[in-house]
């Protein structure tokens, strides 16, 4: 009778094992803490990282969805009070937050070329460059990206997916993690990749004005545009600079620009956008034939394109027509939306879009297998769950989107609080001029630009895949850090 008893525990306790394992449910609040080392700078740092799950909670205190964060430490620190902290999102909306991670910020980026392609055998390595050496991270996945998701059957989808949903609910996130981790004395800064922008520019006033915490710092990194209006003539015209761009990348520039540095193709480019073909797109249909055909030339100059394509469309070209035809005549391939260095193959050279994005699979040849390793094997974090690269958020409400003019008052209301931009030129989804004109019109009064910095990078949407600018770029970010700690005892105030 006892063994018969004992036996059917066994089979019971089993049962719910194999239960769980089936239903492959994400424990709420869980984490798994490993001991490490690196050298950054040629410096050695030694470090804690916590992989694990933190609970968002309904207003009745149950734990609806449960989201992956990794963080780390830098051991040996005396006073976590003037450690600053840097809490860390991509975007999509959707994406993980696996890009920055594991190839830009953190201790371990991707086992790739300098130039960013992939390489075998995949995994990680060792970055050079990280900023652990002068801010702790966290790494945060919203709701169904990486293996965060919705606990709770009954919870609306509306909860989580949108502008200012992801925002309301990532601010009462971070609020916890701050209490459980003692950060509330630390300097603290947001940075957030492509729509990972908007949730940091929407975070930083919703921070403030509900959960009265205030940053140092917000970076972002090849901004979206912010719900800052530039329809019509604006949008249009804003391409050029970032065809120019692509266009010299390419060689597909006449020799005289071909053969200028970049950075004066680019400043020839945005003087033309700006005193030229602005004001000629405002008079639309009006304009006159001779000033039509002169812009028309003009933009083939700086674009690649030709004029006669060109007028086809109004002065008016898609960036999905761009990628599509810059090579058309010179070998037949299509250029990367996310960065115009990468190269694809189309079924057939005919047609006015790519079939598909070149520098996305590329990445995702990279990325996927070295995140799934890495937690494995590197954090220890082990589950049956399907990391998502990309999860399922849509459909995601865009509607009220005031994300720039969030960070503006942010600032206003905070004189310690700088922001800093970082684009690559390369890049045709939010390109680099789009963020220079986001920084422009951040603050229409011009009374806080001292506290707007921009940086641009000869690479795209991921600016650090290149092994030079993720150099380059993480001493911006160190430099931004270091330089907006203010001396103690200087008071925040006009």
């Amino acid at each position: 009778m006892i063994k018969s008893n004992f036996f059917f525990c066994l089979c019971l306790l089993i049962g719910f094992q194999l239960s769980a394992q089936e239903s492959r449910q994400l424990p709420a609040d869980t984490m798994v803490k490993t001991k490490h080392s690196t050298t950054i700078k040629g410096q050695a740092i030694s470090y804690t990282a916590t992989a694990g799950t933190q609970p968002v909670w309904d207003e009745d205190g149950k734990p609806i969805a449960a989201l992956l964060y990794t963080y780390y430490e830098r051991d040996g620190i005396q006073d976590r009070a003037t450690r600053p902290l840097v809490i860390s999102f991509n975007g999509g909306p959707g994406s993980a937050s696996v890009w920055m991670h594991v190839a830009y910020t953190g201790p371990k980026i991707l086992n790739i070329d300098d130039e960013g392609y992939p390489v075998q055998p995949y995994g990680t390595r060792t970055n050079p460059y990280s900023i652990l050496d002068v801010a702790d991270i966290v790494f945060v996945n919203p709701v169904n990206t990486g293996y965060s998701r919705i606990l709770d059957k009954e919870a609306k989808r509306e909860t989580f997916f949108g502008v200012n949903a992801d925002i309301k609910y990532l601010a009462e996130w971070i609020n916890t993690f701050v209490s459980r981790n003692n950060r509330w004395s630390s300097p603290k800064y947001l940075i957030g990749e492509s729509y990972g922008t908007t949730r940091v520019s929407g975070l930083a006033l919703e921070l403030q004005n509900r959960q009265w915490m205030y940053l140092n710092g917000v970076i972002l990194v090849s901004p979206t545009g912010l719900g800052i209006d530039r329809d019509g003539p604006v949008d249009a015209a804003n391409r050029v600079p970032y065809f120019a761009a692509a266009a010299w990348y390419q060689k597909a520039l006449t020799p005289e620009l071909q053969s200028k540095d970049l950075d004066e193709v680019l400043a020839l480019a945005e003087d033309f956008t700006i005193n030229e073909l602005l004001p000629a797109m405002a008079m639309g249909g009006f304009i006159e034939d001779a000033k039509r055909k002169e812009m028309a030339d003009k933009m083939a100059y700086f674009s690649g394109l030709s004029a006669k394509t060109i007028l086809q469309h109004n002065l008016d070209v898609p960036t999905s027509f761009f990628w599509k035809d810059l090579l058309r005549e010179k070998g037949g391939y299509t250029v990367g939306r996310l960065d115009s260095r990468y190269k694809g193959i189309d079924r057939k050279e005919a047609g006015t879009r790519p079939d598909f994005n070149s520098e996305l699979t590329s990445w995702l040849h990279s990325f996927t297998p070295a995140i799934n390793d890495y937690y494995r094997n590197d954090l220890n974090f082990k589950t049956d769950i399907k990391y998502n690269m990309f999860g399922p958020v849509h459909p995601w409400d865009r509607t009220k989107d005031n994300t720039g003019e969030n960070l503006r008052q942010a600032m206003a209301q905070n004189p310690y609080l700088h922001v800093m931009v970082q684009s690559g030129y390369y890049d045709g989804a939010t390109t680099y001029f789009n963020a220079k004109y986001t920084m422009w019109h951040l603050d229409p009064s011009g009374k806080m630009k001292d506290r707007l910095r921009f940086e641009g990078y000869r690479s795209g949407h991921m600016m650090y895949l290149r092994r030079e600018d993720l150099e380059t770029a993480n001493e911006h970010i160190r430099e931004m850090i270091k330089s907006t700690m203010p001396a103690k005892g200087v008071p925040a105030k006009y």
